[in-house]
């Protein structure tokens, strides 16, 4: 495994990649890396030549107030991790290297970007989009890899990558979970030990949804209610928000029709989770 910090040596890399035919599937992430990174990078290295991952905690999609300062880094651990998944090259760029003085060109996709995350994180998607927008002109990959998990920003990238003619595949991931259904993320190690168990509540709240969809219930409003009363019932969980969107658009819906995306986020003390589920509506409409 090569590791490279310098945007000129990488690319330098991956002209030569390209010029001898190798396919190169690329993973971005901010590191702290666990299951549900490696089950992208496992995916990325049965369908390609050569597996470039990325560790680059981007100043520029945190708020000032957020956990920038304190997000969790762990070079050596995910080194070791990156080696044996087969890793064939760790792109670990300083600040100074993707941003240099004087930085002033930035991508940002309209509407998607503004309910759900982007509603209380403002700025945070164009920090999102500008970062892989560098980070796929720098590694040239073929397919791109990212995690059902950030739904908002997995949608987000793929309307990116389409309207600006990027000539790569997005591959969206099955969410990877905790033997309770908590979806895997590095900002779970926040939690205390009972903020923890209590945050399994958002995927059973998740599921009890998408089976009340499979039922027939179609009406957004009550799905949503239902979610918020079993969260507000089984924790202590202060919710940020809880939304039926269509799945290709992520735009609000009143009644789900075909294929929908129930979303929400939900404060545990100090540490804002998100999670999501895909519904399908195929049975007749029925009261909620």
């Amino acid at each position: 495994m090569r590791v490279i910090r310098s945007v000129r040596s990488i690319q330098q890399l991956m002209k030569k990649a390209k010029a001898a035919g190798k396919t190169v599937g690329f993973v971005p992430t901010m590191g702290a890396l666990h299951d549900g990174h490696r089950s992208l990078l496992r995916r990325c290295r049965r369908e390609n030549d050569i597996v470039v991952l990325s560790i680059f905690v981007n100043p520029k999609q945190f708020a000032p107030m957020e956990d920038f300062a304190k997000y969790p880094r762990r070079e050596r651990a995910d080194k070791m991790l990156a080696k044996k998944e087969k890793v064939d090259i760790l792109f670990m760029p300083s600040g100074k290297e993707m941003y240099p003085e004087g930085y002033l060109t930035y991508i940002e996709v309209e509407r998607m970007t503004q309910g759900l995350c982007g509603r209380s994180r403002p700025g945070h998607f164009r920090g999102v989009t500008t970062v892989v927008g560098k980070l796929l002109n720098i590694v040239m990959p073929d397919v791109l890899y990212l995690g059902q998990k950030d739904v908002q920003q997995a949608a987000v990238l793929t309307r990116m990558t389409r309207d600006l003619n990027f000539p790569v595949t997005v591959k969206i991931c099955p969410t990877v979970r905790e033997a309770d259904g908590l979806a895997m993320s590095s900002r779970n190690q926040y939690l205390s030990v009972s903020q923890r168990k209590e945050a399994a509540v958002l995927y059973r709240s998740l599921r009890e949804a998408r089976q009340s969809v499979a039922a027939g219930n179609r009406l957004a409003s009550a799905i949503i209610s239902r979610i918020r009363s079993r969260i507000a019932r089984e924790s202590s969980g202060r919710i940020d928000y809880i939304e039926c969107v269509d799945a290709d658009t992520l735009m609000p819906l009143k009644r789900i029709q075909g294929k929908a995306i129930v979303a929400l986020a939900v404060w545990f003390g100090k540490t804002r989770l998100i999670d999501n589920i895909i519904v399908q509506a195929c049975l007749p409409d029925r009261q909620a």
